[in-house]
């Protein structure tokens, strides 16, 4: 059983709300000002000390506030940092939780119309606002972005899209290999709106007027917002179009390349993302070796298509499975530190 951590924060949080014309207008509703929680370590307040930065991204059904909350026979993602700097483990950071959640439950932190400019915002608002308001040492060499699941997969891409802002990355489960992790899901939705004649904005309707959301739908709600993210149609409810026949649920292939394009596995091919994730000073990736949504399969051929393009990362599969791995930050929190300061 793991040991529940006791001790009070030493860092402070401090909270700003952050306000991006990219996520104005998306077809969810969601509000375009956002709060991002700010962990400050030990001594912040004490020195005129410059820090790094990293940038942690929740996974779906998550949200940075969330990142804060106490938990049963654990910590806190703040107690943690607590307790690796104070056993020197890793040096202080400045760490940022972001609140992207949406009305479908999650994010992956790239730009849609239908969900809004999540890169946008992450890159173009809330970066330069924290470097106007926190000691910072800035450029991309000292920050650093990471997340687990939605999250690991969101640092993925930021890395392979977005070298020239962030100096170290790491994915914790990050999604990785759509054809095995995706395709299998839609036959299960089209059963879930089977009851609603197949339309979106019935069933959402229906899970919004419930006192509580089914299991089985925060999956639902999770195959939604891929596809609102990945092939929007701004024709449809929330963006919303499934790249299979509602009837027959065969596989439209020129619908599903628009999402394969947003797949890691699919875009390691690229020179040009390749070029980026070499340059980065720092590549983390670890996945859970019996991972229910069958990551570690994708996340193998990654890791294999890194070492083929002679790109320097550390990976690591650990047994386990997708749940509950926040302990594998004591892992990646530390490398993070270390690619950031070479200390």
């Amino acid at each position: 059983m793991p040991i529940h951590n006791f001790s009070p924060l030493h860092g402070r949080i401090v909270e700003i709300r952050v306000e991006s014309r990219a996520l104005a207008g998306n077809l969810l509703g969601d509000p375009h000002e956002r709060t991002v929680a700010v962990y400050l370590p030990p001594g912040y307040d004490d020195t005129k000390d410059a820090y790094p930065l990293l940038v942690d991204l929740a996974g779906f059904t998550g949200s940075g506030l969330r990142r804060l909350g106490w938990t049963a026979f654990g910590e806190s993602v703040p107690q943690r940092l607590d307790r690796l700097i104070a056993s020197g483990a890793m040096g202080p950071v400045v760490v940022a939780f972001p609140d992207a959640f949406t009305a479908l439950g999650g994010n992956q932190y790239i730009d849609s119309l239908a969900m809004g400019g999540w890169e946008s915002f992450l890159i173009e608002a809330m970066l330069p606002r924290l470097e106007r308001e926190f000691r910072l040492r800035g450029g991309r060499d000292h920050r650093g972005v990471y997340g687990k699941s939605s999250g690991g997969y969101g640092a993925l891409v930021h890395g392979m899209r977005h070298a020239d802002v962030w100096g170290a990355i790491a994915s914790h489960s990050g999604d990785v290999g759509f054809d095995l992790l995706f395709r299998g899901d839609f036959p299960k939705v089209l059963d879930a709106l089977a009851p609603f004649a197949g339309s979106v904005e019935a069933f959402i309707a229906s899970v919004r007027a419930g006192k509580k959301i089914r299991g089985d739908h925060f999956h639902v709600l999770m195959v939604l917002a891929m596809a609102a993210t990945y092939d929007p149609d701004p024709s449809a409810f929330w963006g919303i179009r499934l790249p299979v026949d509602p009837h027959t649920c065969e596989l439209d292939e020129v619908a599903w390349a628009r999402w394969l394009a947003h797949d890691p596995l699919r875009m390691i091919d690229e020179p040009a993302c390749q070029a980026a994730l070499r340059s980065l000073r720092g590549l983390y990736i670890d996945v859970g070796s019996r991972d229910q949504y069958m990551i570690h399969y994708g996340t193998r051929a990654l890791v294999r298509r890194l070492e083929a393009a002679g790109i320097e990362h550390r990976y690591e599969e650990f047994p386990d499975n997708h749940s509950s791995v926040d302990y594998r930050l004591d892992a990646s929190l530390p490398y993070l530190y270390r690619a950031l300061t070479g200390e």
